[in-house]
């Protein structure tokens, strides 16, 4: 596995509920999440679209970044998101196309 680490934000839709996470695997993580078996949150709100993503060299600054996206108001929290993606598109499914997502979510 790489070093380093990712921060996340899961949405159910756009400009809808949020969930701001840290992970070293994004791809594991966003799968765990789409498939109920990430955050008990995630799964209750269905936030399951994977709207932004930030790569850190390093876990720990991840951790840091996180810690403070999480006390950030839904105002800046979008504007992070819309400034790379506008539209709120999943990113998931951009990246990892149906026929490639099975490697990542464990699903044979």
């Amino acid at each position: 596995m790489e070093k380093g680490g990712w921060v996340y934000i899961m949405a159910n839709r756009y400009r809808g509920g949020m969930y701001v996470g840290v992970t070293a695997d994004l791809a594991r993580r966003v799968g765990q999440h789409r498939e109920g078996k990430g955050s008990s949150h995630v799964a209750d709100f269905d936030k399951t679209r994977l709207v932004y993503a930030e790569r850190h060299d390093e876990i720990e600054p991840a951790i840091a970044r996180e810690k403070l996206v999480k006390k950030w108001r839904r105002e800046w929290k979008f504007a992070l998101i819309e400034a790379e993606n506008p539209d709120w598109v999943d990113l998931w499914a951009l990246w990892y196309p149906a026929e490639g997502a099975q490697k990542f979510t464990g699903e044979r």
